[in-house]
C-alpha cells in the first residue's frame, strides 16, 4: 500500500508555499534575492545550496517550477512514501552541491534542478527496479516529461542547464541506489 494522497501533498505543497512566499517578498519589496543563489566555487555561493531552489527570477519562472514540483513531488511521496523524504532531500542538496562544484560562474536560482532530480528518479527507478508499478510510473513520467533530456543541454545563457544536468544525475543515482531497497512504500 502506498502513502495517502493527503499526506503526499504535504511536502510538495509546503515547498511551493515557501517558494511563493520568497517570490512575493522579492516582488512586493522590489528586491533581488538572486544574490542568494548558488555562485559556484565561492564561499558566499555556498548559501545558495540551501536557498537557490526557493528563489525565482520572474513570474513565468516560478509558475514553470510550481506545477512540476506539485505533480512530481506528490507522485514521489504517494507511491514511494518510505524513501520519498530521503530522495527529495538528496535531490535538493546533492544537486546544489554539484552545481556549486561544477557549474559556470553565474548565479544559479530556481527549483528546476530539484525537479529534474525528481523526474529522473521517477523515470529511472522503474527501469532499475523492474516491477510493473514502477515501470508504469516510469512510462507515465517519461511521456509527460520526455523533453527533460533537452533541458540538460546548453540552450539559453539565462537558463542553468547545469542545474538541470546535475539534478538529473542525482536523480538517476538515487534511482539506482534505492532500486535495491526491498520495501519502498507502506
Amino acid at each position: 500500500m502506498s502513502g495517502s494522497i493527503d499526506k503526499s501533498f504535504i511536502v510538495p505543497t509546503r515547498f511551493i508555499f515557501i517558494m511563493w512566499a520568497v517570490f512575493s517578498v522579492e516582488f512586493f519589496l522590489q528586491i533581488d534575492l538572486g544574490v542568494f543563489g548558488i555562485y559556484p566555487r565561492t564561499f558566499t555561493g555556498l548559501i545558495g545550496i540551501l536557498t537557490a531552489p526557493l528563489i525565482h527570477g520572474n513570474l513565468g519562472h516560478i509558475i514553470s517550477n510550481t506545477f512540476p514540483m506539485l505533480f512530481l513531488g506528490t507522485t514521489l511521496y504517494f507511491l514511494f512514501d518510505r524513501i520519498a523524504q530521503k530522495v527529495f532531500l538528496q535531490c535538493y542538496f546533492l544537486t546544489g552541491i554539484l552545481v556549486w562544484l561544477f557549474a559556470r560562474s553565474s548565479y544559479h536560482i530556481g527549483a528546476s534542478g530539484l525537479i529534474y532530480g525528481l523526474a529522473a528518479f521517477l523515470i529511472f527507478f522503474g527501469l532499475f527496479r523492474g516491477d510493473l508499478r514502477s515501470l508504469l510510473v516510469s512510462l507515465l513520467i517519461f511521456a509527460i516529461y520526455n523533453g527533460i533530456f533537452y533541458g540538460v543541454l546548453p540552450s539559453h545563457p539565462n537558463v542553468s542547464w547545469e542545474s538541470h544536468l546535475c539534478g538529473a544525475i542525482v536523480g538517476v543515482y538515487q534511482a539506482a541506489r534505492f532500486s535495491k531497497v526491498r520495501k519502498v512504500s507502506s
